[in-house]
């Protein structure tokens, strides 16, 4: 049996992640490790080890996927993996994140005024009034709040809905940061 590494219950902080914002959405800001640290590593260790070894999503995925038998261990449809898919993901996701950053300048520029939703899947309102109390912090802070977390959770429902139809990583093979670190990886080793 492989002895477990503290790493391998990376799993906790994903569940952890999404619990404490579902009660306080200023929790979301935490939700930037799991942004920057993959681009960090890729940038100074020229590897994916946040992917492999550090991502608490994966694991929660093999978790539930694997472990817990909730996936029913088909292999995913090619195009999922494929350039074109893994790169237009890629860039929507990243234009959902503008927009997420765009809403959070507007608010902060008082040219627009704090919306308190969560979204799923960048349409659909989430009714969890409860998450913040007005004025706790300045107004584009809890704005980026919701932004970040609607933005994590509508990834984790992906992420979700792929494990139990195909195999437990799925989400893995076209997950925005991985092809990110993926691409930073490939231009760090080409100077070597």
């Amino acid at each position: 049996m492989k002895k477990k590494r503290w790493y391998d219950y990376l799993w906790i902080w994903s569940i952890l992640y999404f619990a404490l914002g579902f009660f306080n959405i200023l929790f979301a800001w935490l939700g930037m490790i799991d942004f920057l640290l993959p681009l960090a590593i890729a940038v100074f260790r020229g590897n994916k080890f946040f992917c492999n070894h550090l991502c608490g999503r994966g694991q929660l995925f093999s978790k539930l996927g694997g472990d817990l038998k909730c996936s029913r261990c088909k292999p995913a449809p090619r195009w999922m993996s494929s350039q074109w898919f893994r790169y237009g993901f890629l860039i929507f996701f990243l234009t959902m994140f503008g927009n997420m950053v765009f809403q959070t300048y507007l608010v902060g520029a008082g040219a627009a005024s704090l919306r308190e939703a969560i979204k799923l899947f960048w349409t659909f309102r989430v009714p969890w009034g409860w998450t913040y109390a007005a004025g706790t912090v300045a107004d584009w802070a809890a704005q980026f709040s919701f932004g970040l977390y609607s933005l994590m959770l509508t990834s984790l429902l992906l992420g979700l809905i792929v494990m139990v139809l195909y195999k437990p990583r799925t989400w893995c093979a076209f997950c925005p940061m991985g092809t990110m670190t993926q691409g930073i990886c490939k231009l760090k080793n080409r100077e070597k």
